[in-house]
């Protein structure tokens, strides 16, 4: 009888440098373009390239502990591998049931699509593209990593070509009075933190990529270099974006408002679809379509482990892909679309929660020397023990702020359903690592070693 492949190690590893460039790529680049800018504009006028580039700067400090902690191993299982190797295997159940409870999101990006779609397919209700480019994108995942990566690389040259024509065109348009000072930092230096922050949301993404180092041919190499790479770039190519988008219009016009606008102002006809359809269509599928790819690995790994059922992580044959989680995931995105549950709130919920899941990694880094010493200081990205520690110090307090912030903004009910998610993750965690049905095994891989396959007693001592 033929083995039934469930492993982390069963997965192909086929992704190179310019793979995991354009996934990252698409993870980043999503609907946040198209409706924050004008949010950006309004904060501070003109100045919003300058905060594009803050920005960008921002998560990437913010996404640091992934760039530096993937330059040392492979992570089978992404973020929940790391959870396991640097804070113990006590922890990854809670990091896995947070990540399974977030997942809703699925649903957020495939409605966000429908309504972008829907003006140009008016015999079908928002609910039907929803639910029609989850399914396609959900079955392309089930043919394999290959395929995911070469539909991927697709949408995003179709992506970059598309906001390439809006900005090219458009710098050529700016309004004669581009620089008159009253249309800058209109909003003093608050308003331009404020419009920073605002558009860090728009470069975040590229930490997506760490799930597939489990398929990566080079982890180590590719990881770091391709976060660090295409965060920065994207950063610099919104900003051109934005010198756009706030300066062919007077600022009172564009401030607060999407960036399809300014869209239909400067291009033809022909070139605003192709904006539209290249563009606003293709920075949701490429995101939803990584997070689809990527949900599944840290799942897959605690089912390994025991957290839950092993048969769950069941491997297609041929094509290599956890084709049981895949369908869990699918039910996931598909019973929000089809029940109508108000996304808006959904996405309230995974505020607080997404804190925890970031403060977790953060503590990560701070572990690293101590656990894998000797490969830390082979690492490419290594730095003192000094400059780590202000790096640690400088995202705990980010996240703290942050998610203390948020938590207080949100009205009553919805802070308790996020303190109730955050709660039962940890019951889990603790209820089931009591139970003795965990055996966590080391899920990471050094670059100069064979795979490393033992169970969790070897990390007791963490």
């Amino acid at each position: 009888m033929k083995e039934k492949l469930t492993s982390t190690k069963n997965l192909k590893r086929v992704l190179g440098f310019w793979d995991l460039m354009a996934i990252a790529a698409g993870s980043i680049i999503g609907s946040g373009i198209m409706s924050l800018t004008g949010w950006g504009i309004e904060r501070t006028g003109r100045s919003v390239f300058i905060a594009f580039l803050i920005g960008g700067l921002i998560i990437l400090l913010a996404r640091s502990p992934q760039i530096f902690l993937n330059s040392v191993a492979r992570y089978r299982g992404g973020d929940y591998t790391m959870v396991g190797t640097f804070l113990g295997p006590r922890w990854t159940g809670t990091y896995s049931m947070i990540s399974l409870l977030t997942s809703v999101t699925l649903s957020m990006y495939a409605l966000s699509f429908a309504d972008y779609a829907m003006p140009f397919l008016p015999s079908f209700t928002r609910n039907a593209i929803a639910l029609g480019i989850l399914t396609i994108l959900f079955v392309i995942n089930v043919f394999g990593v290959n395929i995911f990566a070469k539909i991927q690389n697709l949408a995003v040259a179709l992506l970059v070509i598309s906001l390439t024509i809006f900005t090219v065109v458009g710098l050529t348009k700016l309004e004669p009075n581009y620089f008159e000072q009253a249309s800058w930092m209109t909003g003093g230096f608050y308003g331009l933190w404020r419009a920073s922050v605002l558009m860090s949301y728009t470069c975040d993404g590229a930490q997506y990529i760490t799930a597939l180092s489990g398929e990566a041919k080079n982890p180590t190499k590719d990881i770091p270099r391709v976060m660090l790479i295409s965060t920065l770039g994207i950063a610099v190519f919104y900003g051109l974006m934005g010198i756009v988008a706030a300066g062919v219009l007077p600022v009172e016009q564009v401030a607060g408002k999407p960036l399809t606008l300014v869209a239909e102002t400067i291009l033809s006809k022909p070139l605003y679809y192709i904006f539209v359809i290249g563009g606003a269509w293709m920075a949701l599928l490429t995101t939803l379509n990584s997070a689809i790819a990527t949900c599944t690995k840290p799942l897959m790994q605690a089912c390994s482990d025991g957290w839950y059922p092993r048969s769950l992580a069941r491997l297609h044959p041929k094509f290599r892909t956890p084709i049981i989680l895949l369908g869990i995931y699918y039910v996931i995105g598909f019973v929000p679309i089809m029940t109508n549950i108000d996304i808006g709130v959904i996405g309230d919920i995974t505020i607080t929660v997404g804190s925890i899941t970031k403060a977790m990694i953060v503590l990560c880094l701070l572990r690293l020397p101590k656990v894998l010493p000797e490969a830390w200081k082979k690492s490419d990205f290594y730095i003192s023990n000094t400059m780590l520690m202000v790096i640690v110090l400088l995202d705990l307090g980010v996240i703290v702020f942050s998610g203390i912030t948020s938590a207080i903004e949100l009205p009553i009910p919805l802070l308790l359903a996020n303190l109730a998610v955050v709660a039962f993750a940890f019951i889990f965690g603790g209820v089931r690592y009591k139970s003795g049905k965990v055996n966590v095994e080391v899920s990471y891989e050094l670059p100069d070693s064979e795979t490393l396959s033992v169970n969790s007693t070897a990390h007791t001592k963490h």
